[in-house]
């Protein structure tokens, strides 16, 4: 039998068809589920739950107390806070449940990061390095780069890759603060970085 090359606290449980990655640790209390599939260099926190076949990409951040529900797929270097929400059904009834058939995927693109306590509601996609900040409410599709805060969340700029909110050198324009990262506005909707 081949040792594992991840750790998962005895507290934990890892149901069969599970795949994970090289060097990920799994902490207290932990429920892995049928068919989930969890990158390399990931972190789950204390009382995380990955539910059946969802799909974590490589070096994940998930903090204390956050469910991953079936239909949600994080690319890789995605960081859940602490108490983050997903959903998976607009329009749940415990009489009436629909099962997978009814579940609305959501994605979270590569480096994106979720706020303590966020919620995203699902059948949408977190762009790449976005910001959702702490006790937003994601209701629609978040651009990549942007920062979104509120209730229901709103854009309220850009940030770079690196993560600090972008300043604007003038109207199609920003530079980073921090690394000195350029970006230029492709659209009203869209940044991109100037190699």
């Amino acid at each position: 039998m081949a040792e594992k090359n991840y750790f998962v606290h005895e507290s934990s449980f890892i149901d069969e068809d599970v795949e994970i990655g090289e060097g990920t640790k799994i902490w207290h209390f932990c429920h892995i589920q049928r068919g989930a599939r969890i990158g390399k260099r990931c972190s789950l926190g204390q009382n995380v739950n990955v539910s059946n076949h969802v799909k974590v990409g490589d070096g994940c951040k998930i903090q204390n107390n956050v469910s991953l529900y079936e239909g949600v797929e994080l690319e890789n270097d995605v960081f859940c806070g602490p108490s983050c929400v997903f959903t998976n059904d607009l329009t749940p009834r415990a009489k009436y449940p629909k099962g997978s058939a009814g579940y609305h995927k959501t994605l979270v693109k590569e480096g994106a990061s979720i706020g303590a306590n966020a919620t995203v509601v699902c059948g949408h996609t977190v762009g790449k390095w976005a910001l959702i900040g702490a006790g937003a409410v994601v209701a629609s599709n978040v651009p990549d780069h942007a920062l979104m805060l509120g209730v229901p969340a709103k854009q309220a700029g850009w940030v770079c890759e690196c993560g600090q909110k972008l300043c604007p050198d003038d109207m199609a324009h920003f530079r980073c603060p921090d690394c000195g990262r350029n970006y230029r506005l492709c659209d009203d909707s869209q940044i991109e970085e100037i190699k």
